[in-house]
């Protein structure tokens, strides 16, 4: 027999995360679900598994729990006319709570799919979903639940995992061997010795140091399979650039698979705050677009791969196939390269020895928890550094901003540099170069030179971030396309001098020197590095492949191509302007937010 829980007052809605739905949408909603009575103890989802289902509670009450049935915690308790789930429900990702109920009332179960024909429909209801998904993310982040991580800070592991999560936006608790007193004891319950770490800890399962994919297929992320058929776009990187083609190719109809080695966002992904892309007025971080152009792009059916490593593509039987690490490969018709640029490391003696501890390429808020309270050094006179720096100096004691020129706005833009020169908490360094790093085990100070004046000082510091320019990541391209004296990949006249006419000449300004092989954003030989630039030119990309695939048709017999590979995407927009041009190709429709499988 079933006892009832003792009675829960709901957790307020401070930040617009827990929202009351009207008649109106419920009635919506209610067209296309249905009713439910429900008593304490059922559960109607669980951490660790898919959730298939909208649930929307009519009366009664129901909690949110991490550790159902053992050490539970409370994460949020919502009452009538509220909805449950989070970021996992549209990413098709695993559950980080359980949802148990707690006073008996009556739901509303709507599945996912006629969700998805809803919010098509009714683009608000959709943007009050997509908001408090967002914000419950958020507060999941914040709160640490999800996995659990332990290791040690010293070990490249566990910062690789770290990483991971973070990059991904996935809640989890790291619990430092080196800090944390319950560490030891954790361990010993698990029978883990301390040189086993790191491990994860998931629900019942314990992985010892497991593989970024290891940790992505316990969590539910759709990983490249080796049965797939020929796609029609496969898109490598997914940065800016990238994600803007995943989401109009698979508007467009083109059967799409965005693929990327870490998470999506690319270096755009580690930004705290873009403060000057268009229609974001207060700003955005990183992290949040990504977000929100991941969903987007799988609302109209692109598949997302992470993480899946890149590392060869061949010509093949008038496809292309895109070989993956672990020996994987997809096979498309045309390949959009927008694999981006990787950060130049430090000129200095042992950098390799701090790398794995006090040395960053990005600035989250993972890398701010590690160095709150401590005093930072940040190396860069561009945009990157500047909004590392400003963010930095939210946690850390002090913040040291080296920069080789003269002039803080000869690369960074205005309102940066209004900023950085007014913080009290952020010394600029100009004219000065970092000569040595210096520590045991883990960084205790920065050595730094005055260019002008040859004057070397000691700066305490316990992390550096650095930001001192990128290059191309191209390596995996090997001699398949022409790339330009600095690893660039070369697009357009200098790629396919052979363009004759008007629209050649159009549908070369991405292609590269291979036909069917686009290339955009940054990783493109004389890109200009903006965010902006990079999404207009993975949207510009699916043009010119729609252009390439459609005269590649004319050169086959009728239904020689694969044109029935495992994307679906709209005919139109649902409800709204669709932004596009009308499509040469045909286009198949599908149920916009299903993910290809």
């Amino acid at each position: 027999m079933t006892t009832a829980a003792p009675a829960l007052d709901e957790t307020p809605d401070v930040y617009g995360a827990f929202p009351r739905l009207n008649d109106e949408q419920i009635a919506a909603l209610s067209a296309h679900g249905e009713r439910r009575p429900v008593q304490p103890g059922d559960v109607l989802y669980r951490e660790g598994e898919r959730v298939e289902d909208f649930f929307v509670i009519l009366e009664g009450k129901v909690a949110a729990v991490q550790g159902f049935g053992g050490d539970e915690q409370v994460i949020n308790v919502h009452g009538p006319r509220r909805f449950l789930g989070e970021l996992s429900l549209l990413t098709h990702r695993v559950s980080f709570v359980t949802a148990v109920v707690r006073e008996p009332g009556e739901i509303l179960v709507v599945p996912v799919d006629r969700l998805r024909e809803l919010v098509g429909q009714d683009p608000a209801l959709g943007d009050v979903i997509l908001r408090a998904f967002l914000l419950r993310r958020s507060m999941l982040i914040g709160l640490g639940a999800g996995f659990k991580i332990i290791g040690s800070r010293y070990s490249p592991e566990c910062r690789r995992l770290r990483d991971f999560a973070a990059r991904n936006r996935l809640p989890h608790r790291w619990i430092d061997l080196e800090k944390d007193p319950d560490a030891e004891a954790l361990l010993r319950e698990l029978q883990v010795p301390a040189d086993a770490t790191p491990v994860v800890i998931w629900g019942d399962q314990v992985l010892r140091n497991p593989s970024n994919s290891e940790l992505a297929r316990v969590l539910g992320f759709h990983l490249p399979t080796a049965d797939e058929q020929v796609c029609d776009l496969v898109i490598v990187g997914a940065g800016p650039a990238g994600l803007a083609a995943a989401v109009y190719g698979a508007s467009e109809g083109l059967a799409t698979v965005a693929l990327d080695a870490v998470a999506t966002g690319g270096q755009a992904g580690t930004s705290p705050r873009i403060e000057n892309y268009l229609g974001f007025p207060s700003g955005v971080s990183g992290a949040e677009l990504a977000e929100r152009a991941e969903i987007q792009a799988e609302k109209f059916g692109a598949r997302i791969d992470v993480p899946a490593q890149a590392v060869g593509v061949e010509p093949c039987d008038g496809h292309y196939v895109v070989e993956l690490e672990g020996g994987d490969a997809i096979a498309a018709l045309t390949v959009l390269v927008a694999t981006g640029v990787r950060y130049r490391k430090l000129d200095v003696p042992d950098l390799e020895r701090f790398e794995g501890t006090s040395v960053y390429y990005a600035a989250t808020q993972v890398e701010a928890m590690q160095c709150s309270r401590d005093p930072v050094v940040v190396v860069g006179g561009g945009n990157s550094a500047g909004q590392a720096a400003l963010f930095l100096a939210k946690t850390a004691a002090r913040v040291y901003l080296v920069v080789r020129s003269e002039n803080l706005g000869r690369d960074m833009s205005r309102y940066l540099v209004d900023q950085l020169e007014h913080h009290p908490d952020i010394d600029v360094l100009l004219h000065t170069e970092v000569l040595a790093l210096k520590g045991e085990g883990a960084l205790d100070a920065v050595v730094v030179n005055d260019i002008e004046t040859g004057e070397r000082r000691e700066i305490a510091a316990k992390a550096v971030f650095v930001f001192i320019g990128a290059d191309p990541h191209t390596g995996w391209l090997g001699d398949v396309v022409a790339l330009d004296e600095d690893g660039f990949v070369l697009t357009g006249a200098e790629a396919v001098p052979s363009a004759s006419d008007e629209r050649d000449c159009r549908r070369s300004m991405l292609q590269t020197s291979l036909p069917g092989v686009f290339a955009a954003g940054d990783v493109r030989s004389g890109s200009i590095k903006r965010v902006a630039s990079a999404v207009g030119e993975g949207s510009m990309a699916v043009r010119l492949v729609h252009e390439y695939l459609e005269v590649s048709s004319r050169a086959t017999s009728p239904g020689s191509g694969a044109r029935d590979g495992v994307g679906r995407g709209l005919t139109q927009s649902e409800g709204g302007i669709d932004d596009r041009a009308d499509s040469p190709t045909q286009q198949r429709r599908a149920d916009p937010l299903e993910p290809v499988r």
